[in-house]
Parts: structure tokens; sequence; C-alpha cells
């Protein structure tokens, strides 16, 4: 079975009840971080607690050292889904607006901490389940606290020199989940610096989703990166975006598609910036 599971809104509702299931809303906009907290304060899925990216799924920002979402300190982030109320065996469900990139962040933070079944993704999001007309509230639940107790794998994780050094290795698969002309160095509207990771091709997030905002089908997303991988070994490719979050988009895809799960550079762009010795790449 896949490490990646996606539940529809339908099957969600249906499961509302069952003991054991918690719903994370993952909400967050880059433009106004405030914003997930104040949408899931207006109205949310019944039963969801709110996860925010800066404040739970990422770690303090460092300036000048650190990409712009560094990973949460284990400890913390396993302290913070035992007040969700998750435990080892919970059965867990991730929502945001509809894309799911904010979603797929905490499905591998989960992953890296271990928690590797019984965690979906609720396929086209929020927006899937309200076209359903599904019920939303503003109710925040009243929450058992668990006793999820997770170890991070950091077999997951490529930092920035081990990867500076296999840039130019014809086995590497170096994935950017940036749209394309952010990629090229055309356009960089969030870190001072424009253009890619030499070597790296351009695997925008959003074109692992169908034009309803849904997932594309395994075996799609399978020729997807099947082009992209080559005859390149799976457990040389790396995923990375512009701070960590978007790239785990491609990674729950990867996963969907049927391979295992491959491995993050977490600080991703706005991190390898961050030390002008580092080399830059534009264009395609």
């Amino acid at each position: 079975m896949s490490l990646a599971q996606l539940i529809s809104p339908a099957q969600l509702s249906a499961r509302q009840d069952e003991p054991g299931l918690v719903i994370l809303d993952c909400r967050f906009s880059l433009d106004d971080p405030a914003y997930g907290q104040r949408s899931y304060a207006e109205s949310h899925i019944p039963k969801a607690r709110f996860a925010d990216l800066e404040q739970d799924l990422s770690g303090p920002v460092t300036r000048g050292v650190t990409g712009r979402h560094p990973l949460p300190d284990p400890a913390t982030l396993a302290g913070r889904l035992r007040d969700w109320g998750i435990d080892a065996d919970s059965s867990i469900v991730l929502y945001d607006d509809g894309p799911g990139a904010f979603a797929a962040r905490a499905w591998w933070l989960l992953a890296w901490l271990g928690k590797r079944e019984g965690v979906f993704l609720l396929d086209g999001g929020l927006k899937a389940w309200r076209d359903a007309g599904l019920p939303l509230t503003a109710v925040t639940p009243a929450v058992q606290p668990g006793r999820f107790a997770g170890q991070p794998d950091d077999s997951l994780l490529v930092d920035a020199d081990s990867l500076q050094q296999r840039l130019g290795n014809a086995g590497l698969t170096l994935l950017d989940a940036r749209a394309l002309p952010r990629f090229k160095g055309e356009v960089e509207p969030i870190d001072p610096v424009a253009g890619h990771i030499p070597g790296a091709q351009c695997a925008a997030f959003t074109d692992n989703l169908g034009s309803d905002g849904r997932f594309l089908p395994a075996d799609a997303l399978r020729q997807r990166f099947a082009a992209m991988l080559g005859e390149r070994p799976l457990d040389e490719l790396v995923a990375y975006c512009g701070s960590g979050v978007t790239a785990c988009h491609n990674l729950f895809a990867l996963s969907l598609a049927g391979y295992p799960l491959a491995r993050l550079y977490a600080g991703s762009w706005s991190e390898w910036i961050t030390n002008p010795a580092r080399p830059l790449a534009k264009g395609e």
C-alpha cells in the first residue's frame, strides 16, 4: 500500500464519528500569515483542530542561516501532535483550502516522525468539502491529549552541504516544486535572489493536480515522474522548493504514484541563497 493516501469528502463525512479520528486544518497564506487561524475561527470542518504552518509546522527562522520555514524541533512537534489528541494509532485527515501544499507539509512531518499509516489528505481540500455541500462549524472541539511519541528519521533529509557536493552527479534527480517563472529566475516574489539550484528540473507541484483541483490518478503521476527520473535511481532523487513546503506535495504525489518516500532538502531555495558561495542557475 502506498504511504500517501487520499480521502474524499464523502468518505471523511462517513467517518467523522469514528473513534481515534483526528482532523487537522492546515490552511495558510504566505501573503497573510494570520489567514489560516482567522479562517479556521470563522468556519472549518466539524471536529477539526488548527495547525499553523509557521507556529506549529515550522521552527524559528534564523536570518541569514535558515530558510523561511525550517523544520520544527522534533520534540516540540510531537508535543503539538499530542495537544491535538494524536496517538500512535490515530487516523489523521489533513486539509487546506484545496491544493494540498500545506496539508502535504503536515503529512511529511508525520512521516518524518514515524507516523506512516492512517494519514490521509482530503482530496480537493476544503473547496471540495464545500462543493459537496457538507457542513462547516465555528466550534473549536474539546480535545483529549494524545500520547504520540515520534522519532525523526533523518535519512529522509538532505542538507545543503551534502547536496552541493552531489551537484553534477549523473545519478542525481533534483526536482524544484516552484512554478516555471520562479524556477527560471524570471520573477521572484518572495526570496531576495532569483533562480534555481544548478541541475534541477522544474516540477511545479500544481501539475500534480487536475483541473478539478484534485490529485491526478496514480498512473498519470507515475508517468509524470518517470519522465523526470529517466534511468536514474529513486534513492538519488531530492525534492526542494522555496522553503521546504510545496516540495512535500511532490513527495506525496511520488508516493501516490507508487514510489518509495524520497528525500527532502528542507531548507530549499530560501536557505540555499543565504550562502553566496553556493552556485545558482537561471533559465531552463
